[in-house]
């Protein structure tokens, strides 16, 4: 296993021992040096979570870990609550079962951030769109937004009153992770949220919100400010309430060009990030857009912390392309969780050192796909908190 890194670092992996269980198993401890010298971990604050230091670039001794969708389908535990709650939703607005999904990864793999268990589209029917999210067919806009008269109905989010389960649920699990990990919050981007709700749910080919755009521009960006308002309010209700970081999910603005994402994104994402920043200097929000990789530069442009890559862009060239005053996230391909422990173990060296020291969230580049080998969730996790710069 090669040592070599953008920046010299020590690499610590621990091996789980034959026929042992994930939580009390023996561990061999593998190091390997560059020069033969063995790195000291580096003074961090001991306040603060490792994520929140990473972020803000302070002296950390290895890169933070969570993993989109940690909490999901993949955990038999998981799998239990479903058989027991199958409705999703009934799942996603009930504090308590919220509170115990999103501490089942913390409970069991110790990642470095616990991300509320919730879904992007939670804040439809506080916004007077009725939706649902149905098993096998994802979610579904019951009445999808196609005219101006249609906009007026779309009614300014009040999480307090809507949603008072989300602000419940992440004091308790601040409470609960007391500091050891980031508690994070998340939210969809005005334009991913149009998508959906004048798609009518999922696109493969985004033809009614392209017509919209292009057609009636007017109508789009009513419905586009008024997703931006209420996500302003969405984000520092999470922060007030316990969230230490905010994803926000921008998934489908890729599917603009680049001038468009200037017209229809960018403009809404820099209002989020400058209102918030207002009233919370200090909460680093990250921005997530599955396949960025032709609009990296301008994802930078909102003012996000972190830009969260997905594995479809090299790691030192996202890099090289965001600068190192903006922090990264990601990226190793999820399907690399289907692959050996050895497999596994090598794709995270290679997406440190490409990431080079510092200012690094290690992550996947999507979420955690269903199917995938818990153990193989597990392994990846003990390579990465054994990681040493």
């Amino acid at each position: 296993m090669s040592c070599t890194s953008v920046s010299s670092f020590t690499t610590s992996l621990f091996v789980p021992s034959k026929n042992s269980s994930l939580s009390n198993h023996k561990r061999r401890l593998i190091q390997c040096s560059l020069g033969g010298t063995v790195v000291e971990p580096k003074a961090t604050t001991a306040s603060e979570p490792l994520l929140l230091n990473a972020v803000r670039g302070q002296d950390v001794e290895r890169p933070p870990v969570w993993l989109m969708r940690q909490a999901g389908r993949y955990m038999k535990s998981y799998q239990i609550i479903c058989e027991k709650y199958p409705s999703f939703r009934e799942r996603s607005e009930n504090v308590d079962i919220v509170v115990e999904i999103s501490l089942q990864p913390w409970n069991v793999f110790q990642p470095d951030g616990v991300i509320l268990f919730s879904d992007i589209l939670t804040p439809l029917s506080g916004m007077n769109i009725p939706f649902d999210i149905v098993k096998g067919k994802g979610p579904i806009i019951f009445d999808p937004i196609a005219t101006a008269a249609d906009v007026d109905q779309v009614t300014e989010f009040s999480p307090e009153e809507s949603v008072p389960y989300v602000g419940e649920a992440l004091t308790i699990l601040q409470k609960e992770v007391d500091n050891k990990a980031a508690v994070l919050g998340f939210v969809g981007a005005p334009f991913t949220l149009a998508s959906y709700v004048v798609e009518g749910g999922s696109s493969k080919n985004f033809t009614k919100i392209k017509r919209l755009a292009f057609s009636q521009p007017k109508v789009l960006h009513s419905l586009l400010q008024k997703f931006a308002t209420s996500m302003t309010k969405y984000i520092r209700y999470q922060a007030d309430n316990g969230a230490q970081a905010v994803q926000i999910f921008d998934s489908w603005a890729t599917e603009l060009s680049p001038v468009d994402f200037e017209e229809f994104s960018l403009p809404y994402l820099k209002q989020i990030v400058d209102a918030v920043k207002q009233t919370h200097p200090d909460l680093p929000l990250i921005l997530y857009a599955s396949g960025s990789g032709g609009l990296l530069e301008r994802l930078a442009l909102t003012g996000v912390d972190v830009v969260s890559l997905d594995w479809t862009v090299d790691m030192a060239e996202g890099r090289r392309r965001l600068g190192h005053d903006i922090a990264v996230q990601g990226n190793v391909d999820p399907g690399v969780l289907f692959g050996s422990k050895e497999f596994i173990t090598n794709r995270i060296h290679d997406t440190v050192r490409k990431a080079g020291k510092g200012k690094h969230i290690l992550n996947l580049g999507h979420g955690i796909k269903v199917g995938t080998p818990e153990e193989n969730v597990a392994h990846f996790f003990e390579v990465a908190k054994a990681i040493r710069y």
